[in-house]
């Protein structure tokens, strides 16, 4: 909508045509969730509902650095031991290793990091045994 409100007519008239010819042109259907009942809100007023939701529709989350790399080590081990050949394995460790190792120093804000860099050689051999 814009469209700018004429000079002289009044605002409520202005959007009262604006919703009618909406209407009428079918804007206003097929709307997502149209003709569901509203989500039950059991947690009282949140200011950051709308954000909340959206992250969730996204599915996206924010989590504490350290918890974020936890996830990420995880998913990078669970990646080499899925990697086609053990180069691509190395590579996989090394990059991981790459971010933990600092992390260690240098303690991120929030819980415990509670991990150590994998040892490549490790990885490699249960990369070996699960191709078997």
């Amino acid at each position: 909508m814009t469209e700018r409100k004429p000079p002289g007519v009044s605002f409520e008239s202005w959007v009262d045509r604006q919703v009618r010819q909406a209407t009428e042109n079918g804007e206003f259907e097929d709307l997502p969730g149209f003709g569901k009942p509203l989500p039950e809100d059991a947690g009282g007023y949140d200011e950051l509902w709308w954000i909340k939701g959206k992250m969730h529709r996204e599915g996206l989350a924010v989590l504490p650095p350290a918890l974020a790399l936890r996830k990420e080590a995880e998913d990078a081990l669970a990646e080499a031991l899925r990697a086609p050949s053990e180069a691509a394995v190395r590579r996989i460790v090394a990059r991981i290793n790459e971010r933990i190792t600092p992390a260690m120093l240098r303690p991120p804000p929030g819980p415990p990091l509670g991990l150590k860099p994998y040892d490549a050689d490790a990885v490699v051999e249960e990369w070996r045994r699960g191709r078997r």
